[in-house]
């Protein structure tokens, strides 16, 4: 029988394109649901979440990315966490959903290919223990879409989805809010056949 796992919807901003010369402002994890190796799950995503906002690990940044989260970078410097702190913190934190669910966490996010970069990066820089994640247990909320509707990815936009699989949490650029609006596009898209008949969800159940 396949191993249990529990989805981790993930949301983080940033103030420039890459890590390394540039910093990881936020993050959010919110816990989406699990499967057992036979049925999917959903759990209500604002019941089980983390959220770390971080210094600065360099002085290089580009404000219109600053600017998208709205994040005050003075502050960030003053009251973030330093990022050992917060990844290591993230780690425990998916270690103990990990024993409680008795699962293995898998990272997912839209699109997986920015956030997954940016936190596997900072999981192996600053993590005493690295990718809790693993270097490629990770979902692609895009490709899920793209595979369940028999579109393109090019056309597996939001905007092309049909109304009722979108999240009815809003979208806000807090890391935290969106990760857990990205777990109800994502519970709503592990339900659906890829049929239009099969439109029940609005957002959570």
């Amino acid at each position: 029988m396949a191993k249990s796992e529990f989805y981790v919807s993930a949301d983080m901003e940033a103030d420039g394109p890459v890590p390394g010369p540039f910093s990881m402002s936020s993050f959010g994890l919110a816990v989406a649901g699990m499967h057992d190796g036979m049925a999917f799950q959903a759990f209500d995503p604002t019941e089980s979440t983390f959220y770390a906002e971080l210094k600065p690990i360099s002085d290089a940044y580009e404000p219109e990315a600053l600017a998208v989260s709205g994040l005050d970078r003075s502050r960030l410097e003053r009251e973030g966490q330093d990022p050992s702190q917060a990844m290591d913190a993230a780690a425990t934190w998916l270690a103990d959903v990990s024993d409680e669910l008795r699962a293995t966490p898998v990272f997912v996010a839209y699109p997986l290919s920015y956030d997954w970069m940016w936190m596997y990066w900072y999981f192996m820089r600053f993590a005493n223990n690295g990718s809790p994640f693993g270097h490629s247990r990770c979902l692609d909320i895009k490709t899920l879409y793209a595979t369940k509707s028999d579109s393109p990815i090019t056309g597996s936009t939001k905007r092309s989805m049909p109304q009722q699989l979108l999240p009815t949490h809003p979208h806000t650029h807090d890391a935290l809010d969106d990760a857990i609006e990205q777990a109800e596009l994502f519970q709503n898209l592990m339900r659906w056949t890829g049929s239009e008949a099969d439109l029940p969800f609005s957002g959570a159940k």
